[in-house]
């Protein structure tokens, strides 16, 4: 049952919000959701196991328009739970949160704002949250290299992933195959960008990315990372560009790299990825590993397998970026 401030009027945002296990796991994304310049307006939505092992401090969301438990059971999909966190969402703009990105105060309000337009999609500018490390680094070009600061609001053909905002009704439009979809959401916004949908960077709206930054888990989520992103494209492949996306695989490395550098205009990010110019080369290789293997044989079981990793960053990152980004 939702709690609500006001059944008269309806939120302006609703923030979906995953946990595989309790509250504590998303305490500092929510601190950071109770600064927002218009907290009044948002509806929190929180994906979990079940409201007992949750554990909610109710009266911490007191501050929001309301909130909402969604009980899921398990959760192996970070996909699939965002998707039921959708599903059961009130408000007419959705927006994804995670447990280890964090954002700006007026980061809601950017995005409302922006969804006054025709956007089907907005996605935030994002920074480092732990920038000591040349992994972290490597990780953040990797994931997030075309919409880091500095940069400029623009229409886009893909947003940041697990952190961008949609309208609702456009997400629910995919039925059943919605879950799918969210499974790697590069792959959605590719396919609205067919259908004619317009999709926008905002680079007044604000999120810091915390990033793999211990070697072993970094290593193991890029190939995970790259099988899953190519099972969401083969469901729709023939066997002849199957075989074609198969063999081609070892381009990527080379495909992606020149993507990543492209859009690179400041001093500091130039730096930054010279230097981290061979271990974002290294990671890149195993994504491509991922994506041969996904395009021959689909996802396997790799959507669990980076489930474990979507949780719990504080396990994935050194002692050093722990005390300073967790405290």
């Amino acid at each position: 049952m939702p709690a609500k401030k006001d059944s008269s009027a309806s939120p302006a945002m609703s923030v979906i919000l995953t946990t595989p296990d309790n509250y504590q796991t998303i305490k500092k994304t929510l601190s950071h959701l109770k600064k927002q310049s218009v907290r009044e307006t948002l509806e929190i939505v929180i994906v979990a196991p079940s409201r007992a092992a949750l554990g909610l401090d109710t009266d911490s969301l007191s501050v929001f328009y309301g909130y909402q438990i969604v009980e899921y059971g398990t959760i192996a999909s970070i996909g699939r739970a965002n998707a039921a966190g959708i599903r059961a969402a009130s408000a007419e703009v959705v927006v994804l949160a995670e447990d280890h990105c964090f954002p700006e105060n007026d980061w809601a309000e950017r995005l409302i704002t922006a969804h006054q337009g025709d956007w089907v999609a907005v996605g935030p500018a994002v920074k480092n949250a732990n920038p000591r490390s040349v992994v972290s680094w490597a990780d953040l070009f990797i994931g997030y290299g075309p919409w880091l600061l500095p940069m400029e609001s623009r229409e886009m053909d893909f947003l940041p992933g697990h952190n961008s905002s949609y309208k609702r009704e456009t997400l629910l439009a995919y039925g059943n195959e919605l879950e799918p979809m969210m499974e790697s959401e590069t792959v959605l916004h590719w396919d609205l960008r067919g259908k004619g949908e317009k999709l926008f960077l905002d680079a007044s709206a604000i999120v810091s990315h915390t990033n793999f930054s211990l070697w072993s888990s970094w290593l193991s989520v890029q190939f995970y990372n790259g099988r899953v992103f190519a099972g969401a494209r083969v469901r729709e492949m023939s066997f002849l560009k199957k075989m074609v996306f198969t063999f081609g695989s070892p381009l990527i490395p080379l495909v992606r790299l020149a993507r990543i550098a492209a859009p690179i205009r400041s001093a500091s990010l130039i730096f930054r990825f010279l230097q981290s110019l061979p271990t974002i080369f290294l990671g890149l290789s195993l994504d491509a590993l991922g994506q041969m293997i996904g395009y021959a044989f689909g996802s396997g079981n790799s959507v669990e397998k980076t489930a474990k990793y979507e949780f719990h960053r504080i396990m994935h990152i050194t002692l050093e970026d722990r005390k300073e980004v967790f405290g």
